[in-house]
């Protein structure tokens, strides 16, 4: 197992001498501290993002990952994130999402949620609460923050939308 974990390390920085050696020091684990995040990344009106991991603070090459916070009551504007998948773990706090073209479908998520939205799905986070703030971890599928912010007309009354499988029936159906 070590020889076959030697090559994949060595394959991986191209490193064809075996006696060569690798600084792990530099190449190896990132630990970014909570106060040491990057505000300077973009922004959607009504939601603070802040970087802990992407390619030019630690030279992530497929993720990006930090953290999000919206503000008690308050509504982010409309957006998509291009071909980027993203995932939102909620830590804190009570979100309603909304998505699609006129934000005509929402769903509501909690503390220990996950959130998955695909590559080029409108959508927008509401702050259910009105006196705490919502707190999130936010991860996307490459190594820079994509926002394309966008001025859509939304629906007035959204329809629920409910995560519906064989194993999960809906909350209407007992």
């Amino acid at each position: 197992m070590v020889a076959a974990t030697d090559f994949l390390i060595r394959r991986r920085y191209d490193m064809s001498d075996p006696h060569q050696h690798i600084d792990w020091r530099e190449r190896g684990v990132k630990v970014i501290k909570g106060d040491q995040l990057d505000t300077n990344t973009p922004q959607t009106p009504g939601i603070n993002r802040a970087a802990a991991i992407d390619a030019a603070r630690v030279g992530a090459q497929k993720i990006w990952a930090g953290t999000v916070t919206i503000h008690p009551n308050a509504k982010t504007g409309a957006r998509h994130h291009g071909a980027l998948e993203s995932v939102t773990y909620i830590v804190r706090g009570q979100t309603r999402m909304r998505w699609g073209e006129h934000l005509e479908c929402t769903a509501e998520a909690g503390p220990g949620d996950f959130i998955f939205v695909p590559p080029y799905v409108p959508h927008q986070e509401i702050n259910a609460s009105t006196d705490e703030p919502l707190e999130c971890v936010l991860v996307r599928s490459d190594n820079e923050a994509v926002v394309v912010n966008l001025n859509i007309d939304a629906v007035e009354t959204p329809e629920e939308v409910y995560w519906v499988d064989p194993i999960h029936k809906h909350p209407h159906d007992h």
